[in-house]
């Protein structure tokens, strides 16, 4: 037996055959019937020409189908390829192409966009669609349910852990990049953690989860899981989906397209969920208006099931994290500092240690390290900054990117490391406090964006003659996209005529929420970006504290 998901997901729909697995709406799928509806897949993949080791994109909301895909293509050593539903053509091209995608799954309401790059997607030899009720069709399409309807489940194959699993990310700097992982090293390293989560140690192959689930639903110790956040993201998909069906638990999903927290507690209440995945402030802000508005309108929701609430990669407030607790004091909050290319520290907070709760703080994972730009570790207590080093799961590399995998992952004294840029302080006691990223990457409600992407798509605007692109401080988003700009000479300036041009070139959350007029951007006298003096004068014109 192997690490291979579909192998342990299969051995948990086999023990638990008729326990809950997906809920979707009006859709509500058993463990047998989540399986024979993958395996259904796999064998369209299949029966299209897609081999073991091919590339599958998915291009979707929240839905169950985006999870049957996904595992279908496990079942069938496919990779499967998360593609960012926020993307317009040019941004979808990339993904698609880059990843050398030979299928695409996509609900039927992106039809018109897919329709616009069709002829650019030369390695594409099966368009699927989900039909999402918005009307749209792209001709030659094949219907995703008709395909399932008409094709017999996948035998059970062999599988090998050294099958290839891969998520795109926007990173730091260019387009967004492929991270590959194998499942020998990805599998056991996320449920490890997840587990640990529960106070619980995973089985040592996938053999041993079908008896693991069997005592859990015996128990009662059964995962319901909201992930709030988009599957195509890791924060979503992996600890909103993949760790709770590996304990054989049921993913409920909630329409992601707006994000509502009346809604998303209304589910959590009547779901009777207990666990729900987050992105920091950017979510748990607004869930906390709305408990505050339901319990001063008397109608507090009974939200008794709810243990943990969790979220990775941007800041989640202590304030915040109290304000919950307040509402919630039964409940864990698990915050995880991470990337795609890796887990480094995790913060638990319940309502008996909020007091000592600080934004930012975390006990480092016992393969993270805090190293110099030299390698050397950085002392406890000294105050010095040095570079998260996460030496547990650790990527095989960036797809097609040898130069930026070579700078990202890099071996000390024998030990392979995943250092995606993000600098700390080491605390006497041994926890790391988060300093940020290295680079000027922006991360407004869990999107990174690059500044330069922004800054060209600005620049090529008439009455643009040149421009920086910073990240502020935001309540709601984490950061806000901030242009530092200076007009061409004698042009009209139109602020919401530049604003909608960009949302036009990008999607929309990459569009300045703030444009400010300079003279003269700053730069080095080699042209070089001023980023640094950009960012003050952001601060200072929009009164932010530093």
């Amino acid at each position: 037996m192997t690490w291979q998901m579909a192998d342990i997901w299969e051995n948990i729909a086999e023990a638990i055959p008729d326990k809950p697995a997906i809920v979707d709406g009006d859709k509500r799928y058993s463990w047998s019937e989540y399986a024979d509806r993958s395996a259904r897949i796999a064998q369209v993949l299949t029966d299209h020409g897609l081999k073991a080791g091919a590339k599958l994109a998915i291009y979707s909301y929240n839905s169950a189908e985006y999870l049957e895909t996904q595992f279908g293509a496990f079942k069938a050593r496919i990779t499967p390829v998360n593609v960012n539903y926020r993307y317009l053509e040019a941004e979808l091209t990339h993904v698609i192409n880059n990843s050398d995608s030979q299928a695409l799954v996509y609900q039927a309401q992106f039809a018109p966009r897919v329709a616009a790059i069709r002829d650019q997607l030369e390695q594409v030899k099966l368009f699927l669609e989900i039909d999402d009720g918005s009307g749209e069709h792209l001709e030659g399409a094949v219907s995703y349910e008709d395909a399932l309807r008409d094709t017999d489940p996948m035998p059970v194959i062999e599988r090998s852990d050294d099958d290839i699993y891969m998520l795109y990310t926007g990173g730091t700097t260019g387009m967004p990049k492929g991270v590959m992982y194998d499942h020998k090293t990805f599998s056991p390293a996320l449920l490890a953690k997840g587990f640990e989560m529960r106070m619980m140690e995973p089985p040592t192959d996938s053999s041993g989860f079908g008896a693991l689930v069997q005592q859990l639903h015996t128990a009662g110790a059964v995962s319901r899981s909201i992930p709030a956040c988009p599957l195509m993201h890791g924060t979503g998909m992996w600890i909103g989906a993949m760790v709770p069906h590996s304990l054989g638990g049921c993913v409920v999903l909630s329409d992601n397209s707006h994000f509502d927290p009346v809604a998303l507690w209304q589910l959590a209440e009547e779901e009777k969920v207990t666990d729900i995945t987050i992105v920091g402030d950017v979510f748990a802000k607004p869930m906390l208006a709305a408990l505050d508005d339901a319990k001063a309108a008397d109608q507090a929701y009974d939200l008794s099931s709810l243990l943990m609430m969790g979220s990775s990669g941007v800041m989640w407030s202590t304030e915040v994290k109290r304000g919950l607790l307040g509402h919630l004091p039964h409940m864990a909050i698990v915050d995880s500092m991470g990337s795609t290319e890796g887990s480094m520290g995790v913060s638990i907070t319940t309502a008996e240690n909020i007091d000592i709760d600080q934004t930012a703080k975390f006990d480092m994972n016992p393969t993270t390290k805090v190293l110099t730009e030299d390698g050397k570790p950085v002392e406890p207590g000294s105050g010095e900054m040095g570079l998260i080093c996460n030496g547990g799961m650790v990527p095989l590399g960036y797809y097609k990117d040898e130069a930026k995998s070579a700078a990202t992952f890099k071996t000390f004294d024998g030990v392979r490391y995943s250092i995606p840029g993000d600098f700390a302080t080491v605390e006497a006691d041994g926890s790391i406090t988060l300093l940020g990223r290295g680079s000027a990457c922006i991360n407004s409600g869990g999107e990174k964006i690059f500044p330069e992407e922004v800054e060209e798509a600005l620049k090529t605007h008439d009455s643009v003659y040149d421009c920086l692109v910073v990240g502020v401080a935001d309540d709601r988003f984490g950061q806000k996209v901030t242009a530092i700009l200076s007009v061409v000479p004698g042009a009209r300036f139109d602020e919401a005529e530049l604003n909608e041009y960009v949302r036009s070139k990008l999607a929309a959350y990459k569009a300045p929420r703030a444009i400010i007029l300079v003279d003269e951007v700053p730069r080095a006298a080699n042209g070089k970006a001023g980023y640094k003096a950009a960012k003050e004068i952001a601060l200072e014109r929009l009164q932010v504290p530093a």
